[in-house]
Parts: structure tokens; C-alpha cells; sequence
């Protein structure tokens, strides 16, 4: 049985430029799909997020309009959210998960994982604890933000000359919030090395480079995901 470590943000906001708060948290999309296609398979998944809190749901994110207006997906995912909720209201610390107990580990996005996964040392040490065992590596959206913490001790980025994607510049400027961000996604993947790629605006994009698998934006959660179970069996 494959284990998955599901580590998902804790954050409920991400500080804007100026200083301000943007309610935010994990994506529905990003978490319902990817959480579902591992269960299904049929994988062991732990839910872990930092210090064990309860990871809180962007609600944007369960707006009609930012799921192609489509009212049965909403309605999907709020069913599948209250469906786990007794899982995501007692996920594990991520602080005490190892590399050696699992065989991937993911991370969906959301704002959220810009916030505090981004900065977070301990959990850059363990992401290169997985990638230097061999271990599949994922994150979709903005959560490749979750691997900029992963530093060697002189320093360099351990994802430096690996093919990445995540959510782009250009999606984030038509979601309205390029000009208010401290930073950028793709802007830091870049300076940090990575080679990064980008398809269609919201539309599916997944790269794998060796064990590191990322997807570009919400709609690349599911083939992303998909393409896992594949290739891991």
C-alpha cells in the first residue's frame, strides 16, 4: 500500500503587501480531488498541517464563479469537505512526520501554503528528506510555494534545475491579487532556479521532472493526482 503524507496548510489569511490580511486557506478543488483520487486508489493518507490545526477552507473557493459556475461541483465538494470533516478537524503535526514513514508526499494549495508552508525551515527539511530518499514529491497551484523552504546547508535550493509548474504569473494578475502580493509564485520559482513551465491560463498542466510532480492551477489537480496513482501503482 502506498502512504501518502497530505500536508495541508494551517494559515487562514495571507499578508498582502501592505500589510493586510486576505482570507484565504486551502483550495476545495485542490483538496477534494486529490484527497479522493488517493483514497480511491485506495492509498493510506495521513492529513497532517502545522502545530495539528484544523485546516480552514478558502471560501472563495466555494463560489460558483470560481468553479465554472457550475453549482453541482460546489455542491460536490462541500459534501465531500463534511464527508472528511472529522479527519481535517484532527489532522497530525506535520512537525512530527518523517520521510521514512511514507512513500510521497503532497501538498494542495490554496493562498494558504503562501503563508506559512513558504517559510516554514522544518518543513523544507523534510521535503529534502524525501526527495534525497527517492521520494515522490507533488504540490499544485500555489503550494510549490511549500517547496522554497527546502535549502541545502550551503545554501542552494534543493529543486534548483528541476522542471516545475505552479499557479503563473498570468493567472494570478486576472485573479486580481498580482499587484497586492509580496511576491509570486512563478517569480520565486524562477529566481530560485527552477525550470518553470505553464500551459493555457486555468487550464490542466502537470510536469514531472525525476520524483518531483507539480501542477499549474486548480483544474491540473485531478490529472495530477491521477498521474500519480498511475505511476506509482
Amino acid at each position: 500500500m502506498t502512504n501518502l503524507l497530505f500536508a495541508v496548510t494551517g494559515a487562514d489569511h495571507w499578508t498582502l503587501k501592505d500589510g493586510s490580511k486576505h482570507p484565504t486557506g486551502f483550495w476545495a478543488e485542490e483538496l477534494v480531488e486529490s484527497h479522493r483520487t488517493f483514497t480511491d486508489a485506495g492509498w493510506n493518507v495521513t492529513v497532517a498541517t502545522p502545530g495539528g490545526v484544523k485546516p480552514t477552507v478558502d471560501q472563495g473557493s466555494l463560489a460558483v464563479d470560481a468553479n465554472g459556475g457550475d453549482q453541482a461541483k460546489v455542491d460536490d465538494q462541500k459534501a465531500y469537505l463534511e464527508k472528511i470533516d472529522s479527519i481535517l478537524s484532527s489532522p497530525q503535526k506535520l512537525e512530527d512526520q518523517k520521510a521514512s514513514d511514507f512513500d510521497v508526499v503532497f501538498v494542495p494549495g490554496g493562498h494558504g501554503p503562501m503563508e506559512d508552508l513558504a517559510v516554514s525551515k522544518e518543513f523544507g527539511a523534510l521535503v529534502v528528506d524525501f526527495l534525497d530518499s527517492d521520494k515522490v514529491v507533488s504540490a499544485v497551484c500555489h503550494a510549490p510555494a511549500a517547496l522554497l523552504p527546502a535549502t541545502r546547508t550551503d545554501g542552494s535550493w534543493a529543486f534548483s534545475g528541476y522542471d516545475v509548474t505552479g499557479f503563473t504569473n498570468e493567472e494570478e494578475t486576472q485573479a486580481g491579487l498580482a499587484d497586492k502580493a509580496p511576491w509570486l509564485l512563478e517569480t520565486r520559482l524562477r529566481d530560485g532556479g527552477g525550470s518553470f513551465s505553464s500551459g493555457e491560463a486555468w487550464g490542466p498542466h502537470i510536469v514531472v521532472d525525476r520524483t518531483v510532480y507539480t501542477g499549474q492551477n486548480p483544474a491540473s489537480t485531478k490529472p495530477l493526482a491521477e498521474r500519480l496513482v498511475a505511476d506509482l501503482g
